[in-house]
């Protein structure tokens, strides 16, 4: 049936805010990170996930997610943020040469976010435990000799770790809504602590 959305959700992100442009056709390497990149954001990457799983067959993603984005009002610089600077997680997969990082300076930063509802912590996620850093991501967006903008703002993907109270939307911490509970205040009850 053709309507409203019914299963609004929310996707805990931070944004990057691009300072200095790049010039059209030349890849933005990892070591040049911090010469193209300002700041970071939160940001809320609103979805539709009722409308957004009907598009994903055959189409892919377009109104379930193109409606709304939410930032933060201030843009944290990264000269702010050098002391939380750590490793990113242990690397799974063998990286491109343009994405290996092992010999660069630490890309993560240690951020938590905090999700809340109606004032009610619900979600705490560590930024820390994403896989790929923000180097990463803007190496991998320019491979092709895509140009960066002054104003151009890039987000993380969904934040989340490994607890349940460290997802970051409503469709994990709810587990696509069989666990409501998870989505909870949690004052006065306990975390499940494994994951699914």
């Amino acid at each position: 049936m053709f309507g409203p959305s019914i299963r609004l959700d929310i996707e805990a992100e931070v944004g990057f805010v691009v300072g200095a442009p790049s010039t059209m056709g030349t890849p933005v390497p990892l070591a040049d990170f911090r010469e193209h990149v300002f700041g970071l954001c939160l940001l809320n990457d609103w979805s539709a996930r009722d409308i957004q799983a009907w598009e994903y067959v055959p189409l892919g993603p377009f109104l379930g997610k193109s409606f709304a984005t939410s930032v933060s009002a201030w843009i944290t610089p990264l000269d702010a943020l050098e002391d939380s600077r750590v490793a990113p997680p242990e690397r799974t997969h063998e990286l491109l040469p343009y994405l290996d990082d092992s010999a660069e300076e630490p890309g993560g930063y240690d951020l938590r976010i905090t999700v809340a509802i109606n004032g009610h912590t619900v979600s705490e996620p560590p930024f820390s435990t994403m896989y790929w850093t923000a180097a990463q991501q803007l190496a991998q967006m320019t491979a092709n000799g895509a140009s960066l903008r002054t104003g151009d703002l890039y987000g993380s993907g969904t934040v989340s770790g490994p607890l349940e109270r460290e997802r970051g939307s409503l469709l994990e911490l709810t587990w696509n809504g069989s666990d409501p509970s998870n989505s909870r205040p949690a004052s006065g009850r306990s975390w499940k602590t494994a994951t699914r």
